[in-house]
């Protein structure tokens, strides 16, 4: 049933694009508001055999990441790791911010990865799929003990999330970035309340989001702000805002990218729309159209980030000339120091003699 569920994004819960069968609800005239109830989130325990994943897209500022979690409470209903949950055979949908996955082995695992002879420190991401900071690290504390362990090797890492519940964590990053090894970004799109809370239903609001960014800087941590995803015609009007005031709030530097709809993000995205803004929504799929070649989504590398054709252009001289004005520079050019990197010990249950 296509309906807004309260507290989540996803208005539907369609099967993934692996599954076999497809079901289709039809309504017969017995359904009631209030016979279903509101989707409750679920956490599993997921033994990880491996929690560096490697890649070389042209276009992404790292090299490896971590992410404790699958799924991601937060229920961004444009978050391009939707379509993810499918080889779990779960929904794009309200599976994905409801039934979770925390890697409860993580901080072992990584270690023992860390601990490899032929291993090479480059910078760690931290949260390239999913949210590390998303609600459920408040009980899991996955991703503190993963930079506990990286503060303990002086390993490098970067950060990005747009909850404000990082600030924990000053205690930790704070004496990181004393030795270079930390860059946190925080991610936001919109200055607007109303529409964040229906975008992204259960991160963190936009001003207290800010005010993150103000917390990294006064405790000497690199902060830069990703305005990611612009959607055109939705939340683009902020970009200038949001630049001019993460630069007085302390950020060093900005980086963008423009909505993405790959797999089933489609229909959900669509969804969403006809829900939320349905006198605008036709308009938004035209421009989001025009900024891949005609498609949804068009998946090469040189365009999937920022769009192609006139409104991509806009959007991209908008944002150098906000940064211009406002001092700041590219995200991902922070240069963080590897050579610290001490290989962790394994631990071994006959103890260690020195």
């Amino acid at each position: 049933m296509i309906r807004v569920h309260k507290g989540r994004g996803a208005a539907s819960n369609p099967e993934g694009r692996f599954e076999s069968t497809r079901h289709q609800a039809e309504d017969d005239g017995w359904y009631r508001e209030t016979d279903e109830r509101r989707p409750a989130t679920e956490v599993r325990e997921e033994l990880a055999r491996s929690v560096i994943s490697r890649n070389d897209s042209p276009d992404i500022g790292f090299d490896q990441a971590i992410n404790p979690y699958r799924g991601c409470e937060h229920g961004c209903i444009y978050c391009y790791a939707r379509p993810s949950h499918g080889y779990l055979n779960l929904s794009a949908g309200l599976d994905f911010e409801t039934k979770l996955f925390a890697k409860t082995n993580l901080a072992g695992i990584l270690r023992d990865e860390l601990a490899k002879k032929n291993y090479t420190c480059k910078p760690i991401n931290i949260g390239s799929n999913t949210d590390p900071y998303q609600p459920i690290e408040k009980t899991w504390r996955l991703t503190r003990a993963a930079l506990a362990l990286l503060n303990e090797c002086n390993h490098p890492c970067t950060i990005v999330t747009k909850n404000a519940l990082i600030e924990r964590d000053l205690d930790i990053l704070a004496p990181m970035a004393e030795r270079n090894l930390v860059q946190v970004f925080i991610s936001i799109n919109s200055l607007d309340n109303k529409l964040a809370s229906k975008l992204e239903p259960r991160a963190s609001a936009p001003h207290r989001r800010m005010q993150a960014v103000k917390a990294m800087h006064d405790a000497g941590v690199p902060v830069g702000v990703m305005v990611a995803p612009l959607i055109p015609a939705l939340n683009e009007r902020d970009v200038e805002a949001i630049i001019e005031q993460a630069a007085a709030n302390g950020a060093n530097s900005i980086g963008y990218t423009c909505v993405r709809l790959p797999h089933e993000l489609k229909q959900l995205f669509r969804e969403w729309l006809e829900l939320h803004f349905p006198d605008r929504a036709a308009h938004v799929i035209s421009l989001i159209q025009q900024m891949n070649g005609g498609k949804d989504y068009y998946s090469s590398f040189a365009t999937r980030m920022r769009g192609q054709g006139i409104f991509a252009d806009i959007i991209r001289k908008r944002v150098q000339v906000a940064c211009r004005k406002a001092g700041l520079h590219r995200a991902w050019d922070t240069v963080l120091d590897t050579s610290k990197f001490v290989a962790p010990r394994i631990h071994s249950p006959q103890g260690e003699l020195f």
